[in-house]
């Protein structure tokens, strides 16, 4: 299908990050615009409020009319984490619509047009918005789409007027193979997602294949350590090709120069916390550098980039209280965090609300939870939050909860969670994971302010 004869687009599931991105895009291109989703978010009201409906009823009959008839002009995409069962979904593929999933239609979008990649079982998010801020702060311009909400723009999809596009490539069910890129970034591959790839090996290899789809002349930067080839390696604090040396915490920000075979940055100040961010954004200066973007300004453009939303995000910030939300939801990620948090603010007791992401990833990685975890002065758990996964026998938040050897640890209903920061009102809190944890962020907000 052709980019520009697509006129009227359904997408199912269409409150997901990624998906919600391409309702506005589409939307932004002059389409008719609509989506199902199970429940309401704040991100479908907010799509809802631009015009774009939104139903939450998974029957045909809540299908917009317009949306009835199937011709050569709708598209309808879809996400694989929908379950194979939709009335929904069924409607459409038993009326022969053209379906195609997400990560096929960013490979559409893509075609013909300058693309930056970054994957990485984690980092992409965060990783694929500086590169995106640097390019629209300096005036280079791009278009991109996000797999957060950029606080710079308040937005997951960004437009340019030129032909160069920044993409996050997710390697959840090989989503990444439909793009060919002429940068890529590679982040991390660390185990995740096996029960899609069974085993690490295999994802290993999805990423090799990512990377070897790079077009003719075009360039890999890696993460220093990582089983590939033929590219940049970088890092922080550790030699590389391209490294941040020099790094060094003042008054609350992280400050480092920038090191590669052509010469030296000094004093580049970073809003977000962190070597693993620091990691982040020596990848997105290499971008930048490529792109021949100069050193003033990848320095202006770095030290006002505001961050990703759930992305190590200040929720209150005050001499009484620090309180931080995080998406991290795999133990390395979990791991970056916490000792991101305790780099900060060392001399503080460190409580964390974490949130397990689904039930497979509890059983594969329990010990690894457990060992990071161990690292909080005093956790609460809530249960596992399902997302697309059944249950699974046996496997539960108290398995990681038993092997943790620290006194100050317990299992809390989300009500309970909330009532225990109040009673307790911690000095430093840490709310962190992906499933619908976000729902407490208010009202823990709200005891912080009234404290």
């Amino acid at each position: 299908m052709e980019l520009e004869n697509i006129q009227r687009v359904f997408l199912i599931g269409i409150g997901g990050i990624g998906m919600s991105g391409l309702a506005r895009y589409f939307k932004k291109r002059g389409c008719v615009v609509c989506g199902y989703d199970k429940t309401g978010t704040p991100l479908t009201e907010s799509l809802m409020n631009e015009g774009i409906p939104v139903v939450f009823m998974d029957d045909e009959d809540s299908i917009q009319v317009s949306f009835l008839e199937n011709d050569s002009n709708t598209l309808v995409i879809y996400t694989p984490a929908i379950p194979s069962d939709s009335k929904i979904l069924n409607f459409f593929k038993e009326g022969g619509y053209t379906m195609k999933k997400r990560s096929e239609v960013l490979g559409i979008i893509s075609k013909g047009m300058f693309t930056i990649a970054i994957a990485g079982t984690h980092g992409k998010t965060t990783t694929s918005s500086i590169v995106a801020h640097v390019l629209k702060d300096s005036g280079y311009d791009c278009s991109a789409f996000l797999g957060g909400i950029a606080t710079n723009y308040n937005s997951n999809v960004l437009f340019g007027d030129n032909n160069t596009m920044v993409v996050e490539a997710d390697e959840y069910d090989r989503s990444f193979l439909t793009l060919h890129p002429d940068i890529a970034i590679v982040t991390s591959m660390d185990a995740d997602h096996l029960d899609i790839y069974g085993d690490k090996s295999h994802l290993v290899d999805s990423f090799k294949q990512f990377t070897s789809q790079l077009k003719e002349g075009g360039r890999l930067i890696y993460r220093q350590g990582l089983d590939l080839s033929n590219g940049k390696t970088y890092s922080a604090n550790v030699v590389a090709d391209i490294q941040a040396v020099n790094v060094q915490i003042k008054e609350g920000s992280f400050f480092f120069d920038f090191k590669n075979a052509n010469g030296i940055i000094e004093n580049i100040q970073l809003g977000l916390p962190g070597l693993h961010n620091i990691e982040n954004a020596v990848a997105a200066i290499e971008v930048a550098l490529h792109l021949g973007i100069s050193a003033d300004k990848i320095r202006n453009a770095l030290a006002n980039f505001l961050g990703v939303k759930r992305r190590f995000e200040y929720v209150v910030k005050s001499p009484e209280h620090i309180y931080i939300d995080d998406y991290a939801h795999h133990p390395e990620e979990l791991r970056a965090c916490i000792q991101a948090v305790k780099s900060l603010y060392p001399n503080k007791k460190l409580t964390a609300i974490f949130q397990p992401h689904l039930f497979s990833r509890t059983r594969d990685f329990a010990d690894g939870f457990a060992e990071v975890l161990a690292m909080i002065d005093d956790l609460i758990m809530l249960d596992i939050y399902p997302a697309r996964e059944l249950p699974i026998e046996g496997v539960n938040s108290a398995m990681i909860l038993d092997k943790i050897n620290n006194p100050k640890k317990q299992i809390l209903s989300k009500q309970d969670a909330i009532e225990y920061v109040r009673a307790n009102k911690p000095e430093l809190l840490l709310t962190v994971g992906a499933g619908d944890i976000d729902t407490l962020i208010q009202p823990l907000k709200t005891i912080f302010q009234n404290a």
